[in-house]
């Protein structure tokens, strides 16, 4: 048997099955068997096949944004109009067969935007093109799930599952779960809130599904089974996502009022460019870039040419090494003007944070 059938078996004994709690039990170790073949379809055996053609694209820019859609919702013509890209645009579906990339500026940034092909139901089973589809989409900094504002709802729930069990969480954060593997000493399992869904057999069942029988596990939030199965596995993407909804130009302006109160959402109309301010606007909230100004010595800041550093990893370090990675060896001080320092210069360490357009000179030793 395949794992593709073993996948719709297990599939299919969940929708049998009722869910109360003597089947929680049972439903958990379910998911964790159909999690594991999961990752069999995500990492499938090499063999000594022919390669096939390259389907990725080069990493480019700051930052890679993804448009994953169905057919004919118009990916095509949204990136050939905020781009200046062409991708081929017809009124059939599958127009566009490989990733189509395209490049913006931004606030200074430079974005790399890809034009996937379209995704069919059962893409995450290898359907079409889809697992390289989503595969490329794992490799993003931000989703745009591109909708036909007629039909969205069906439209956002499929391709969500179809995402969901490619290992790729939606605007979500990482389960704070603490797990760990060790040598001796069986499952020790800490609780530091009240668990409403998972219980220490719970927990042990999971584990023993996947091999593990001796490991600490801290449970810090209110945690499911689902959740305790992303941190065993590992290998689970946690990205921002917009769902663009297109094609505002056939509805009407209560229907728009509607969808606006809709959150991670941004109705627009690719064709007639209506809205688009309102979504690159959007685009840089969810991406938390952060730009530094470096400062030469004796000169006016380049602002014309920021330095664009990513949430969380914006120390002067980060800067120094972004720009070069030689620049830390002689690294002295650094002086700042900005949002992040009390005075106007001051002088900072390697391990000062930084904020959005500061200002930076770098000082080295002599």
């Amino acid at each position: 048997m395949g794992v593709l059938e073993r996948i719709a078996e297990i599939e299919s004994e969940m929708a049998r099955t009722q869910r109360n709690k003597a089947t929680a039990h049972h439903l958990g170790l379910l998911k964790a068997r159909l999690a594991k073949l999961r990752r069999e379809l995500l990492t499938p055996k090499s063999g000594g096949g022919p390669a096939g053609e390259g389907f990725d694209v080069a990493k480019t820019g700051d930052a890679r944004i993804g448009f994953v859609g169905f057919p004919s919702v118009g990916k095509s013509t949204l990136l050939t109009n905020l781009a200046g890209v062409y991708s081929e645009v017809a009124a059939y579906e599958f127009t566009t067969l490989t990733t189509v990339p395209g490049v913006i500026r931004y606030k200074g940034a430079k974005v790399q935007l890809l034009d996937l092909p379209g995704i069919i139901e059962g893409a995450k089973d290898g359907k079409g093109r889809g697992r390289q589809v989503i595969a490329v989409a794992r490799t993003c900094s931000l989703i745009f799930i591109v909708l036909d504002v007629l039909k969205p709802l069906h439209h956002k729930r499929l391709i969500e599952h179809e995402l969901e069990g490619f290992g790729i969480r939606l605007n979500k954060e990482p389960p704070n779960i603490g797990f760990r593997k060790k040598e001796k000493g069986g499952i020790n399992l800490t609780q530091t809130v009240a668990q409403t869904h998972l219980d220490g057999d719970m927990v042990k069942a999971i584990l023993s599904e996947y091999k593990i029988h001796n490991a600490d596990v801290t449970l810090r939030m209110d945690a499911t089974d689902e959740d305790l199965i992303d941190v065993i596995e590992g290998n689970r993407v946690y990205m921002p996502c917009i769902y663009v909804l297109n094609k505002i130009d056939q509805i009407s302006i209560e229907e728009l009022d509607i969808i606006y109160k809709v959150p991670h959402c941004v109705p627009i109309s690719a064709h007639h460019k209506w809205n688009f301010d309102d979504l690159l606007e959007k685009m840089w909230n969810y991406l938390l870039l952060v730009r530094i100004y470096t400062k030469p010595k004796g000169q006016l800041p380049d602002y014309e040419a920021p330095v664009v550093l990513h949430s969380g990893k914006q120390l002067v370090e980060d800067l120094c090494n972004q720009l070069h990675k030689s620049i830390m060896k002689d690294f002295k001080h650094a002086l700042v003007w900005g949002s992040s320092v009390k005075h106007n210069p001051q002088k900072v360490g390697r391990e000062h944070f930084l904020n959005d357009e500061d200002v930076v000179q770098i000082i080295k030793k002599v």
